[in-house]
């Protein structure tokens, strides 16, 4: 049980690590080209674009922030502490 807890903390850093980069990237543009970026585009989207979606549902998603990462974070720890 300890081993998949601990599996499970890193999965979720890691996850929390790769968008923190994908924000950090947002920042570059002329990195956004680069085949880590496209990797890192592609690992967090999943965990992303539902985000984006409960914003748009609740009439938060407008504007040129995208706060999707913060909304991620905070259903990642949620899930992380009840786990």
């Amino acid at each position: 049980m300890y081993l998949i807890r601990l599996s499970l903390s890193i999965l979720f850093r890691i996850i929390d690590s790769l968008i923190l980069v994908r924000v950090l990237l947002s920042f570059f543009p002329t990195l956004q080209s680069s085949r880590i970026a496209y990797f890192i585009y592609q690992m967090t989207e999943p965990i992303l674009a539902p985000c984006r979606a409960i914003l748009d549902k609740l009439g938060l998603g407008m504007g040129m922030f995208d706060f999707s990462p913060i909304l991620a974070f905070v259903l990642l720890n949620i899930l992380q502490s009840i786990i």
